[in-house]
């Protein structure tokens, strides 16, 4: 398992490989004022069911630069959103991060929840269908405690844990939050991390689980198609996504 590391931002504006053809790259506000970069991925008209994707530590937007257009090939729009508590993936810097560090803004795991809150409202705008949210690590914990205040119809959580106790949380802050949940869930991560997870997966009561055969990887990064087993997750993410088509 990688561990989460509540990472501090780097002041300064991150260096971000090219947008990509065809993705807009939006600017919202969080609540305390803290600039939210997200890149929208939108092939499909409003009325598609849309993703919003939030990455896991010490990364970006860019953790989803080579699954957004996967999900497109789905019929699925998607937002991928850089949240504060994160740095840079695949050449992708977190503007968000640098937001928040600029203007002397907390940035520990808990407090990107005002950013997903705004990505989310932001997201209803560009979307008249369906509305999912999709975490990885960290992130994948916090959209199964928020996913009911978010009004989601659909929850995706990679390698999620009860990793908030140093920031004063409890033990099973979120295994208690996700036992609210109503709508459909989906739960997977490297395989050694199953345990970790077991325990809120038992609380939730619309819960699919993939536990791989082989060793798997954590978080979202496992769809990357350098991963070697990337096929076997996607096989499971497509069955449960295609309850929203």
């Amino acid at each position: 398992m990688t561990a989460c590391s509540h990472a501090a931002p780097r002041c300064g504006a991150p260096t971000t490989a090219p947008t990509p053809a065809g993705v807009q790259v939006l600017h919202v506000t969080a609540a305390d004022g803290v600039a939210v970069t997200a890149d929208l991925y939108a092939p499909h008209p409003p009325a598609a069911p849309m993703i919003v994707l939030f990455h896991q530590a010490g990364y970006s937007r860019g953790e989803y630069r080579a699954i957004a257009p996967r999900l497109n090939e789905l019929g699925f729009n998607a937002m991928a959103v850089d949240t504060r508590s994160g740095e840079a993936s695949q050449g992708v810097g977190n503007d968000t991060a640098a937001s928040a560090c600029e203007l002397g803004k907390p940035a520990t795991y808990v407090d990107a929840v005002a950013d997903m809150r705004a990505a989310v409202a932001e997201a209803r705008k560009h979307a008249r269908g369906k509305l999912l949210i999709w975490g990885s690590s960290y992130t994948s914990a916090l959209v199964l405690a928020f996913g009911g205040e978010l009004a989601a119809d659909g929850v995706l959580a990679f390698s999620p844990g009860e990793y908030f106790t140093d920031l004063g949380k409890p033990k099973t802050w979120i295994a208690d939050s996700a036992a609210h949940l109503t709508v459909p869930v989906f739960i997977t991560s490297a395989k050694s991390e199953h345990g970790a997870w077991a325990p809120i997966a038992a609380r939730i009561a619309h819960v699919t689980a993939f536990v791989p055969e082989t060793a798997g990887h954590h978080g979202s990064s496992t769809l990357w198609p350098t991963q070697p087993d990337h096929e076997a997750y996607w096989t499971a993410v497509t069955a449960f996504l295609a309850q929203f088509r």
